[in-house]
Formats: structure tokens, C-alpha cells, sequence
């Protein structure tokens, strides 16, 4: 591919350069991992100036089709998941809808003691015991993201159920509980070695974490959900109407 832009045309170079970055991110060798080149060697190849490029690369960060590392460089971003916080479903309700195949590469349950956090919320005694669902999800270069549910035994649920269902059609279909309210709490940390060994990454690497809290049209505990996902590979979106 020709790296060029036209000087003499009436449109704005950052405008130019733009057009240039998107069809470069097409390329192969951009698409599998490379680097872009240099904003400073970009700059001298076209005949401009950094900030140009700055201009054209903000934008196209922005929209998530780039990431910058700093000390290291841009390169296209990865796939990336995107859910909205004005409605919500199950992981495999979310992925249906977008049309996005995604592989289980695990699906277990055990029984397990309630802890503070899970006791406080399902209001039950501390260490009662509750099932426990884990999965770990993702494309078919890898994981991104690690699940485990805690469910209210007040919905008898056993463990043996086919969790590669819809979990909440799982819910209300076979056991008569109708999820209806969600809270949610999202927040950014460092990769734990045992995170960082479920989704092969490296240990210290930020990890989005969302936990979820799901109750019943009586406002009664169903779930409680944390997921661990790999930044770079999932974006939430709010929608805030005034």
C-alpha cells in the first residue's frame, strides 16, 4: 500500500490522514498485531506535522479502533465487547443479539460457603451453602472474560443444569424466578496471578470488574455475579438522557 496524501487537495490533511490510518488497519500485517509505524516517522513520510498525526490517531482511539501503549506504540485493537447499561441480559443473551459466536473453554459448578459479601446480599447465614458457577469465555484466540455466579437457594437450583443455555432463561423458564432488577458496580484493577493464569495474561495487567446484583420483581436476591474482563477486549457503554 502507497502512503501518500495530497497536498494540494481542498480537504484537511487530518482528515486525509485519517482516511490513510483506516484503510492501513485493513492491511494483514497491522491486523495480526504489527505496530503501526511511528507517529514521527508518519509525520516525515507525508510531510507534516506530528500533531496532524495526533489529530487523525485521537480520533480513531477514541472510536476504539487503536490502542497507544505508551514506551511501546499503537497497534489496531483487538476484538472488542460492548454492552449497554440501559438494558441487561445474560452473557449469552448479550452475545446472540450481536450476532458475536464466543467459545466456553470452561463451564463448572460446585457448592461453596457463603461469604460476608454473598451472606449480606442473599440475606442467609454466613457459610450457607450455595451453588457456585464458573465459566471462562471468549473468541477463538482466547479467553477475555471469567464468570462466577452465587445463587439464592431459595431457587433450587442443583448444578446440573445445561448452563450453555441463557442463565436467566435457565431462571425463570425451569425454576419460576424472574430476574427483574440489576445493580451493578464496575471498577478497574491489576490482574491477580490466579486472574491472570484464567485469562492468560500477564499478572498486573488492568482487569475490568464488574459485579452484578440481581433480585426478582420483589426486589428478593437471585444472583450474585462478578465478572473479570480483559480491558482491551470489552467496553461499556452509558447512555445518559437529560
Amino acid at each position: 500500500m502507497e502512503i501518500i496524501i495530497d497536498h494540494q487537495s481542498p480537504v484537511p490533511l487530518h482528515f486525509q490522514v485519517e482516511e490513510l490510518l483506516r484503510k492501513m488497519l485493513e492491511l494483514p500485517e497491522y491486523r495480526n498485531g504489527g505496530f503501526l509505524p511511528k507517529e514521527v516517522e508518519l509525520a516525515k513520510r507525508l510531510g507534516i506535522s506530528r500533531n496532524t498525526i495526533r489529530q487523525a490517531t485521537n480520533k480513531l482511539e477514541y472510536e476504539g479502533l487503536l490502542i497507544r501503549k505508551k514506551g511501546v506504540g499503537t497497534k489496531v485493537s483487538e476484538k472488542t465487547v460492548t454492552t449497554n447499561l440501559d438494558s441487561w441480559h445474560s452473557f449469552t443473551q448479550e452475545m446472540s443479539e450481536k450476532g458475536i459466536e464466543f467459545i466456553n473453554f470452561l463451564i463448572e459448578t460446585r457448592w461453596v460457603k457463603a461469604e460476608e459479601k454473598i451472606a449480606t446480599f442473599m440475606q442467609i447465614p454466613l457459610e450457607t451453602e450455595v451453588l457456585c458457577l464458573a465459566r471462562l469465555r471468549g473468541f477463538s484466540d482466547g479467553p477475555f472474560v471469567y464468570f462466577e455466579s452465587y445463587f439464592h437457594p431459595r431457587i433450587g437450583m442443583n448444578g446440573k443444569e445445561d448452563f450453555k443455555r441463557p442463565l436467566y432463561d435457565i431462571i425463570e423458564q425451569d425454576y419460576h424466578t424472574i430476574p427483574s432488577i440489576s445493580r451493578e458496580r464496575i471498577r478497574a484493577k491489576s490482574a491477580s496471578a490466579l486472574t491472570a493464569k484464567r485469562l492468560k495474561i500477564t499478572r498486573g495487567e488492568p482487569v475490568l470488574v464488574r459485579e452484578r446484583f440481581v433480585s426478582d420483581q420483589g426486589d428478593r436476591p437471585i444472583e450474585y455475579n462478578i465478572g473479570f474482563y480483559i480491558a482491551e477486549k470489552f467496553t461499556y457503554s452509558i447512555d445518559i438522557k437529560r
